[in-house]
């Protein structure tokens, strides 16, 4: 299972082909952050400046925060068209439609207005494809596996913006439109890879069962599994997955007012607060304004070039996923997701103390301050980055890719995701107006803000996320229905295998006395 996670013994087929599936959707991150990264960088090359009217604070915030607008809409119509086209297509058409013409109007962009205009444009595709990708992955995945799978869309994710930070600083110097014309044109790549891939790869089974097309979802079925037809392991897969479709289905019709009753409704909390509270704990005030929060902060203090910088933190995002991806299955989503919101805050407030007690100009203090940066986004990166990121992302990516039952799951994940993508449009728009001069001009204070909400992060894991540690997707169910508390779900594994071996037991003493009486 991932590094050193092993696959279970009763486990029949070959796991590698549900993986390497997963993991190649998950190439759907660079789309993402790599988008997300190149503005970084961009706002402050000296020819985009001048070729685009040296933006003002207020409309900086515009031109940064469209994506995510177009994100949030993006998110919202997910959930219609991965039920329409399925799974597979819908990513493709999103990956080559809206994002690849967001991305042709940014490149050939000499003004503003059609800047902007391609801003939106990708971001709507970003939408789409941070919904769908989880859930293309969720629906093919073995349970013992998803966790580091899905936990993989945020690795992806942060090698995007590390790509983005590598290239801005090889053409920032360049004085005409290939400073941000190369950064942004190569999205035109990372999109094909991702639509010319996904072609040859398989729907997923539990959209064909919902879809009534029965023999293409085992066909599906043998291709992940790498198992003969009339496997009895593939045959009791689709029968679960059929049963439990059946079983919805006799719940009533999917609208979107279903996802906030009852039980599903609960599950939606938790999906629409988690994947909030990924973005209010800061992350992306790193990843949006880093670079000019370490010019402006950080110039006069010894440290390196804030190009520089940002790279640093962009590497330090990147190595330290990993640590996460394989804590996800090892350890479960309630104790990385805890240790991350506290680790996060700590660190966010020693940064935030060491700013108010000195001056800008005091070299060991600027040290100290970009070290727990980097320890904050270690934490994030090992912790909510890949379990709580779809969008996530994303995220919630792990958590809310296996919570929801089949009959909402597209919509309820458009709308968590719709979630993360509003509050990370309104913290690359408000940012601006909390750090700059000629507003709140907040500085390192800002970590206050963002400390705060890790804590807020630690009674809502605690109260409100259900452990679903080697769960399958319909377990999950149970899980929901079973058990009314999230402290007491950590104990729902355990519950399950004795039950398993009680049954098993009962079959063999059944077994014995029918061979005694012949």
């Amino acid at each position: 299972m991932g590094f050193l996670l092993q696959k279970p013994a009763d486990e029949a087929g070959a796991a590698w082909p549900a993986i390497m599936v997963g993991l190649f959707a998950a190439f759907g991150g660079i789309l993402y952050g790599y988008d997300t990264g190149t503005i970084s960088g961009i706002q402050e090359m000296d020819y985009w400046k001048q070729e685009f009217d040296n933006p003002s604070e207020s409309r900086l915030s515009l031109i940064v925060s469209i994506l995510s607008v177009g994100t949030f809409f993006g998110a919202l119509s997910a959930g219609l068209l991965a039920d329409w086209t399925g799974r597979k297509w819908g990513i493709i058409l999103s990956t080559m439609i809206p994002f690849n013409l967001g991305v042709a109007l940014q490149t050939a962009a000499t003004s503003q207005p059609l800047f902007i205009a391609g801003r939106a444009f990708a971001g709507f595709g970003v939408g789409l494809v941070s919904v769908q990708v989880p859930m293309y992955q969720a629906e093919t995945l073995p349970a013992w596996i998803r966790g580091f799978v899905i936990g993989s869309y945020q690795l992806a994710i942060t090698i995007g913006l590390l790509l983005a930070s590598l290239i801005n600083y090889g053409t920032r110097d360049r004085a005409d439109s290939g400073s941000y014309r190369i950064p942004l044109g190569l999205q035109f790549a990372w999109a094909l890879i991702l639509a010319g891939g996904l072609f040859f790869l398989p729907e997923t089974p539990r959209f064909l069962v919902k879809s009534g097309q029965d023999a293409k979802a085992i066909k599906s079925l043998t291709v992940l599994r790498r198992l003969p037809i009339d496997h009895p392991a593939v045959i009791a897969e689709f029968e679960e997955i059929k049963r439990n479709w059946e079983y919805e289905k006799t719940l009533g019709t999917a609208s979107y007012i279903e996802c906030f009753k009852g039980n599903i409704g609960k599950r939606t909390f938790t999906g629409i607060t988690l994947q909030s509270l990924q973005q209010l704990v800061g992350v992306n005030f790193i990843f949006y304004y880093g670079t000019s929060y370490f010019s402006r902060d950080n110039g006069s203090a010894g440290l390196p070039d804030a190009f520089i910088l940002q790279v640093i933190t962009n590497v330090v995002n990147v190595v330290t996923t990993f640590p996460g991806l394989y804590a996800i299955d090892k350890f479960g989503r309630r104790f990385v997701l805890l240790a991350g919101a506290m680790g996060m805050g700590i660190s966010q407030y020693i940064v935030a103390a060491c700013g108010v007690a000195t001056p800008l100009s005091n070299q060991a203090s600027s040290a100290a301050q970009f070290a727990f940066i980097c320890i904050y986004i270690f934490f994030f990166a090992s912790t909510f980055g890949p379990v709580a990121n779809a969008t996530s992302i994303a995220g919630a990516w792990v958590v809310t890719g296996e919570i929801f039952p089949l009959k909402v799951r597209a919509k309820c994940l458009s709308m968590t995701t719709a979630a993360n993508w509003f509050f990370n449009w309104l913290l690359a728009f408000i940012t601006p107006y909390l750090t700059g001069e000629d507003y709140a001009n907040l500085g390192s204070n800002i970590f206050w803000i963002w400390g705060g909400f890790c804590w807020i992060a630690v009674a809502f894991v605690y109260f409100f996320v259900y452990e679903t540690k080697e769960l399958t997707l319909e377990q999950v169910n149970e899980l929901y229905d079973n058990v009314k508390l999230a402290p007491k779900s950590v104990g729902y594994r355990t519950q399950l295998r004795r039950s398993s071996i009680s049954q098993d037991d009962e079959n063999k003493t059944e077994h014995t006395e029918q061979k005694e009486a012949v």
